[in-house]
């Protein structure tokens, strides 16, 4: 087993969509060993605090719990499930896909279905379906008691998929590496620092409901009041069929440091570190940038007075989706340079980071 596959697996496995991160917040408390405190704030983000030999500079790494899913919206009176998106979905990539339906009852499997091509018009087949025109099959009919199933709206949806090694055992197969990468890096980060001396006072963040808007980041920040922040996310890989050939952002090739998302310019001084203590170190990086949607340093890097603030990723295939990629060694080298740059960050260097 690889050195971080059950961290990985325990992680992705556990539902979380936005709203109903409870899960995969149990999950990440589990696996946090080296821990001093572990609280949360009121929106429900974990916050784990591990004191180095100073209680400053307040060093956040934060990741976000939750998935995209869907939502129940209403049962038509055949018993199908007419659904709303809890996060970025292309219609594309939702059909005839399984979900679980979350109820106070238990688990009911659904698949995702619309109307028959085989009976779409020919301007219909060129579009892509909304979600709006798609339903859930949980295979209901004219005997099924749809009050004994329990389903009603309001209940969860996540993406039927368990976690899968590919035939290279180090590229994996889940749903929910966006974003349980980050959640694993702030928990790994966290614990390998455990009897490790180091200059500041680290909090690992699990952030709530990024996917709708980026909310928990924003009560979390507040919350830690960071000095320096680092956000851990996944990034687009540009290695498949179509992808732009000049892209380095390529499954394999190391962690990505962002130079610009859609909801942040990081800060340049925490960016050129970054890049100085991975060539220094010889850990493989890319550089990479989002110029549409954003991520949780969206909010954190505008907190209270302002937090210097970057994101750093993994290559992933195929986001926002049921299923996703990543390489092991790209997320193995993200936890060796956050924890190689964090070391580093004395009160000296992180007052430098925002001085004119």
């Amino acid at each position: 087993m690889n050195k971080y596959e059950k961290l990985l697996a325990d992680l992705t496995d556990a539902h979380g969509v936005p709203g109903f991160e409870e899960e995969a917040a149990r999950v990440m408390i589990a696996h946090l060993k080296g821990a001093d405190e572990i609280t949360s704030d009121k929106l429900g983000s974990v916050i784990a605090r591990k004191k180095g030999t100073s209680d400053s500079p307040r060093v956040m790494i934060a990741g976000h719990l939750d998935e995209i899913g869907f939502m129940v919206k209403e049962i038509t009176d055949e018993g199908y499930i007419k659904f709303l998106p809890l996060g970025g979905w292309w219609g594309h990539v939702a059909l005839a896909q399984k979900v679980i339906i979350k109820t106070r009852k238990g688990d009911v499997l659904g698949v995702i279905g619309s109307k028959p091509p085989h009976i779409l018009k020919e301007d219909e087949r060129k579009k892509v379906l909304e979600i709006e025109d798609m339903y859930i099959d949980i295979g209901v009919t004219g005997k099924t008691d749809l009050k004994k199933i329990g389903v009603r709206p309001g209940d969860p949806i996540v993406p039927d998929c368990r976690f899968t090694r590919m035939h290279d055992p180090k590229v994996f197969l889940n749903k929910a590496f966006d974003n349980r990468i980050g959640i694993a890096a702030a928990v790994a980060v966290l614990n390998s620092l455990k009897g490790v001396k180091h200059p500041n006072t680290v909090f690992a963040v699990g952030t709530v409901q990024e996917e709708v808007g980026l909310r928990g980041a924003g009560t979390a920040a507040y919350a830690v009041d960071p000095d320096v922040a680092f956000v851990a996310d996944v990034s687009l890989a540009a290695d498949g069929p179509g992808a732009e050939k000049h892209s380095k952002a390529k499954m394999g090739s190391g962690p990505s440091i962002a130079v610009f998302d859609g909801s942040m310019i990081p800060n340049r001084k925490l960016r050129d570190l970054v890049i100085e203590t991975a060539e220094s170190a010889k850990i493989p990086y890319h550089l990479t940038a989002l110029a549409r949607g954003g991520t949780d340093g969206g909010r954190i890097h505008i907190s209270r007075s302002g937090v210097p603030c970057i994101y750093m990723g993994v290559a992933t295939r195929y986001i926002h989706s049921h299923t996703s990629m990543i390489h092991h060694d790209d997320f193995e080298n993200l936890v060796l340079l956050l924890t190689t740059i964090i070391k580093k960050l004395d009160a000296k260097t992180v007052k430098s980071l925002s001085r004119i």
